[in-house]
């Protein structure tokens, strides 16, 4: 995915407010040999990036100064209530960087597995993304989560995964987390008729 950005002269928090106000978001990019940038790009076309998966978890290619670089979004921060980025942060990379990166988990066969199919169960996600480990150039948009032959009451784990090669998990001294659980249906409990108590004095009103 390919975005361009421009060079920006002016900071501190003076400058970068008056060019939100332009329509233009005030971002850096760093990490190399070469020094940090100072960069800003089209507040419009980054909103709508932002809304991209790929845009968040892949090798962008940034074209600053009539050059293209390898770059990773690394940080962005948003306007407490307005539609707004206020800054956001690149990390170039190489084929020899090496990465930590969350990327997002794709859940899919849960239609096809016994769980569903049959049992008629609901996924429920205990995890919506997961940290890895990688070079640059071996980074995935996704990992995939095959729930095809998940049974009524299965738990999905970390263990379960079949990672791209070159591809760690990160779990911070922890182990075999869960991803998802497949969870069976309630059974709908249907009420018995309530029938009506008759008054003994209504029942024999009208009578003599």
């Amino acid at each position: 995915m390919q975005f361009v950005a421009f060079e920006r002269a002016k900071q501190g928090t003076g400058a970068s407010r008056r060019l939100r106000i332009t329509g233009r978001a005030p971002g850096i990019v760093f990490g190399g040999e070469a020094k940090a940038e100072m960069i800003e790009l089209d507040h419009n076309a980054l909103w709508h990036a932002l809304k991209k998966e790929s845009f968040h978890a892949s090798i962008l290619d940034m074209e600053l100064a009539g050059k293209v670089q390898k770059v990773l979004l690394r940080d962005v921060q948003y306007h407490p209530y307005k539609p707004q980025v206020l800054h956001i942060d690149f990390q170039r990379v190489d084929d020899k960087t090496r990465l930590h990166k969350k990327v997002p988990l794709h859940f899919v066969g849960a239609e096809e597995s016994p769980a569903v199919k049959v049992d008629k169960c609901v996924v429920s996600h205990v995890m919506t993304e997961i940290e890895i480990e990688c070079l640059a150039t071996q980074l995935p948009e996704h990992i995939t989560v095959d729930l095809s032959k998940a049974t009524t009451g299965a738990a999905i784990h970390t263990g379960d995964l079949e990672l791209p090669k070159g591809i760690k998990l990160v779990l911070h001294g922890r182990s075999n987390l869960t991803l998802a659980t497949m969870v069976a249906p309630i059974a709908e409990v249907v009420a018995a008729p309530v029938v009506a108590a008759v008054d003994d004095k209504k029942k024999g009103k009208g009578k003599k």
